[in-house]
């Protein structure tokens, strides 16, 4: 939810000194624009921003994003030093059936001598061996021992991640201790109020008091990915730029101090680094809704509804007899069993309408424009009004993330993007843990990271079942689903 130079200002405080980022979220909505945006903001602050050219711009056909980058523009990227890989191949399919525009884009990297990383939850066997034999090098959508193991025996790099809503460190430590190599340390979305606890010096910690020996966990969170990106990162060689931390320990990994190229910059817990003022660059497009719009008329008498799993972004479904009144499907928040609603951003259109279990709202909605990977608005209620006023918040924000309820309305704005703020980083994170708490407490959402949790509902690349601003798709036959079923 940061600009770079804001996220530098709180990942420094806990030993960060380097990133590898793809920026394929502002991409979907700014093409290459948005590309240059962050490498142009990230240059500002004095911290080590290396990226990927993101190669699923839009991540798939079967929804609506901002923008899109072709092979040739991809290469274009890739040609930048600040381009250190091509970012996350998640259009396995596209590789599996050699699709000419995907395979342009790994000769690409493959020709410029710069690494591929890959996005492949579940794929297994064959089909896995053939994904990583095109070239790709690494896998950081493992959720369990069995698949990361598999992976590591073919020799493909794991990145072990722990973020705000996709947590998987717990399944896969037990892998470091064999593979001390072949593994990294990732967050993939962590937000600000997590990040001001810690970043990778936690997943350090827990891996150490996990058992694992302190010399591999340094080399997976320091030296693996430094050499694997080819990042212009000292390791403490003589001639060496100076990027080093000091700790208490390496035990705890609480960081006492944050050195870049030799210059201080965190300190006993406080950024040295200063604030800029960044622009603000944005593409919405879409009027405000009424609530008959979030109406759904029912056409049989069973749904198919996507289970969300807590601490997870693959999803689980099953079906259920609708709720119906006036002959309209609606949500059940007796049963769990809620509407989630999909609304272009880009233009005015239908909003595409589901129902979805695990969130546990007991009435009013939330709803956010950080929806991966194309960030249309996502929203998620206990009645139709709730849910346009939810998404109503986000519209005049042109971004952000919202919840409303009986006891008031609260919004975060994103205006870069959609997506990002350009605000302080840590009145963001106080901003962003009031409303999560209003969630919880008010709302009774029972997920861990409710808005994170929300944000993958739409990320039709991860199975099962997700709902995209066209409709329901099935994540593992990668085609649209009908949401009525039986009779």
């Amino acid at each position: 939810m940061l600009v770079p130079s804001e996220f530098a200002r709180l990942a420094v405080v806990h030993g960060t000194v380097a990133t590898v980022s793809d920026p394929h979220e502002i991409a979907n909505v700014l093409g290459a624009a948005g590309v240059h945006y962050m490498i142009e903001n990230g240059r500002r602050v004095p911290f080590k921003f290396n990226f990927g050219a993101p190669s699923c711009v839009p991540a798939t056909a079967f929804e609506t994003a901002g923008a899109a980058i072709d092979a040739e523009g991809v290469a274009e990227l890739l040609r930048m030093p600040e381009v250190k890989y091509l970012a996350e191949m998640m259009n396995y399919p596209g590789v599996l059936h050699q699709d000419p525009e995907v395979m342009a884009k790994l000769a690409a990297a493959q020709r410029l001598g710069k690494p591929v990383d890959g996005h492949a939850p579940g794929l297994r066997g064959e089909e896995a061996r053939r994904y990583f034999q095109a070239g790709i090098s690494t896998d950081h959508e493992c959720f369990t021992y069995e698949e990361g193991l598999e992976k590591l025996q073919m020799g493909v790099k794991v990145i072990i991640r722990e973020g705000s809503a996709a947590r998987n460190f717990d399944a896969l430590i037990g892998l470091l201790p064999q593979f001390p190599d072949q593994v990294m340390f990732c967050s993939d979305d962590k937000h600000p109020d997590g990040l001001i606890l810690g970043h990778i010096n936690q997943l350090a910690a827990r891996a150490v008091a996990a058992g694992c020996n302190r010399f591999d966990v340094l080399r997976a969170a320091c030296l693996n990915p430094v050499e694997h990106y080819g990042l212009d990162v000292g390791q403490l060689r003589p001639g060496d730029p100076a990027d080093f931390i000091l700790v208490e320990s390496l035990e705890s990994f609480n960081v006492r101090a944050t050195y870049i190229d030799g210059t201080l910059v965190a300190e006993d817990g406080r950024s040295r680094i200063e604030r800029v003022e960044a622009r603000v660059i944005n593409n919405f497009n879409t009027s405000p809704k009424q609530p008959e719009e979030f109406q759904l008329p029912t056409e049989g008498p069973q749904i198919q509804v996507i289970r969300a799993l807590d601490g997870e972004i693959v999803t689980e479904s099953f079906t259920a007899v609708a709720k119906v009144e006036n002959g309209q499907a609606v949500s059940d928040p007796a049963r769990d069993i809620l509407k989630i609603a999909v609304v272009n951003r880009y233009e005015d259109a239908a909003p595409a309408l589901g129902f979805i279990n695990g969130f546990g709202l007991k009435e009013g909605a939330i709803a956010s424009c950080v929806g991966h990977d194309s960030h249309n608005i996502i929203a998620v209620g206990a009645d139709e009004a709730s849910i346009c006023r939810a998404v109503n918040l986000i519209i005049a924000n042109k971004g952000g993330i919202a919840a409303v309820s009986a006891a008031g309305e609260h919004v975060l704005p994103l205006p870069v993007a959609g997506i990002l703020t350009n605000a302080d980083g840590y009145e963001v994170a106080q901003a962003y843990k009031e409303m999560d708490a209003f969630a919880k407490q008010q709302q009774g959402c029972t997920l861990g990271a409710p808005f994170m949790a929300l944000s993958f509902m739409a990320l039709l690349v991860i199975p099962s079942l997700k709902l995209g601003d066209k409709g329901l798709f099935d994540g593992r036959a990668f085609r649209f689903t009908p949401l009525f079923v039986g009779g």
